[in-house]
């Protein structure tokens, strides 16, 4: 079993900056990426962020040059810096994980069970 704990998440007003940060736990072999979605209410899970191992990025358009995603490959753990924010950055942050459980096994993926951030105009 794998677990994703996300921590962070908060109420801030425009412009200001909060700090995401995931740890993954468990069963874990080797994970090959790891990254943020977020959901706002009536909308669908969209990409924030992505870190592979290697180190390559992808952000969502919405997000470039306001948020910085990395990794700590020796804690399991990812983070998101979200700098100027807006109020259309609201919404429920999960993090999520490709793992692999052992050495002989398949890349599954793993989700966090989500954090409220919540921007004020």
């Amino acid at each position: 079993q794998v677990q994703l704990v996300e921590s962070g998440g908060g109420l801030v007003q425009a412009g200001e900056s909060l700090r995401l940060s995931c740890a993954a736990s468990g069963s874990i072999f080797s994970i090959y990426a790891m990254g943020w979605y977020r959901q706002a209410p009536g909308k669908q899970r969209e990409l924030v962020a992505l870190i592979r191992t290697g180190g390559s990025i992808n952000y969502a358009d919405s997000v470039k040059g306001r948020f910085t995603i990395s990794r700590d490959n020796a804690k399991n753990s990812v983070y998101l810096q979200m700098n100027s924010l807006k109020p259309e950055d609201t919404a429920v942050y999960y993090c999520a994980a490709n793992i692999k459980n052992d050495r002989y096994g398949q890349f599954d993926d793993y989700w966090g069970q989500g954090t409220q951030v919540t921007v004020s105009s």
